[in-house]
């Protein structure tokens, strides 16, 4: 009977991180669909994978944001391993804006600078901060030139690196800004001090994902005015409050569905099948650019001649392909490429 109850916890918390990196590869394959037909200048349509695609976009980057406030809290990391974890990905991260202008991790490193006081907070603080992430953002929408710096024509971002521009684009209205996209990340410190293993919290996680979904898509409905449709609507950009409330819900889903999953694929022992890829998320967010949008670009593909049917299956061929490599990968090495480079370079601060 001890010795039952010893190995209980341990098996809870494989079963947890199934079901975690099962939504972070989804939330990659998510952001392949989007950043893949922006990059080939796609025009939406009204079939399927430009319904899918719209759906995604600005869900799957969030969800991703979401699993990393869950990550901090469950990795139990010291705060000097944390600030050494920011400046890495704050470097890979202005690196890859040279190529990619909708880069999302130093971005990552500004969220885990900001967290970094609550890292050891109870819950209620931390939607308490979740909260207050919004309003800011909230605020500086109804009080800033959300505009400013940007061609809306083109994507592109004036100015970026002047000490102005980067704390605009930074804070407030470049693609992930600190306010409100931080509290994404709180929403998952949260998610992390909740009891994932049990079947009553993954179906709460559901439940509360799926009211705060429909309740950030109400408001929107009402209104006709286009000012106020950016406002309270669930578009990512500008990134209003029901847009975070909408977006935070279907990552509770999508978190709540999937360790529901991982606890199924581990009794069948097909768990190490299917959480893999989500364990090189790193690893698979750069090669997405370098590899995937390089790869377009070669081809000639970056000039709007593909079909929206044509970089869906694109995008859903590296996704596969991506999880192929992955499977393989861990058979030589614990670790993604990009994994194992940070883990040396932040080894000091452990």
């Amino acid at each position: 009977m001890t010795l039952a109850r010893a190995e209980q916890p341990e098996r809870e918390a494989v079963l947890r991180l199934h079901g975690l990196d099962i939504a972070r590869f989804l939330a990659f394959c998510g952001m392949v669909l989007v950043n893949f037909r922006i990059a080939a200048q796609v025009v939406p349509a009204g079939d399927m994978p430009s319904v899918l695609t719209n759906a995604l976009e600005g869900r799957a980057a969030a969800l991703f944001v979401v699993l990393a406030g869950v990550g901090l809290v469950l990795g139990r990391a010291s705060r000097r391993q944390i600030l050494a974890r920011a400046g890495f990905l704050f470097a890979i991260g202005l690196a890859n804006l040279t190529i990619f202008e909708a880069d999302i991790l130093h971005f990552y490193a500004l969220y885990f600078l900001v967290a970094l006081p609550l890292i050891r907070a109870e819950a209620v603080h931390l939607l308490g901060a979740a909260f207050g992430a919004v309003i800011l953002g909230g605020m500086s929408l109804l009080l800033l030139d959300y505009e400013a710096h940007w061609n809306w024509e083109t994507l592109v971002y004036s100015d970026f690196w002047t000490f102005e521009g980067f704390l605009r684009h930074s804070f407030f209205n470049g693609w992930h800004p600190v306010f409100p996209w931080a509290g994404f990340l709180f929403v998952g410190m949260w998610v992390g001090r909740q009891q994932l293993s049990s079947k009553k919290v993954q179906n709460r996680l559901v439940l509360w994902g799926l009211v705060a979904a429909v309740a950030g898509m109400l408001p929107g409905q009402f209104v006709t005015d286009p000012a106020l449709q950016e406002l309270l609507g669930t578009a990512s950009i500008p990134p209003g409050p029901f847009y975070i409330l909408a977006a935070s819900g279907s990552a509770l889903v999508i978190i709540g569905l999937m360790l529901r999953l991982g606890a199924g694929l581990d009794r069948l022992g097909l768990a190490e099948w299917f959480t893999a890829p989500g364990r090189m998320a790193l690893s698979l967010y750069v090669a997405h650019i370098l590899l995937g949008m390089g790869t377009l670009e070669a081809m000639g593909q970056l000039d709007g001649s593909l079909t929206t049917w044509e970089i869906f299956g694109y995008s859903l061929g590296f996704c596969a392909l991506s999880a192929l490599f992955t499977w393989f990968w861990m058979l030589l090495a614990k670790q993604g490429p990009l994994e194992a480079l940070m883990r040396r370079a932040t080894q000091g601060f452990r």
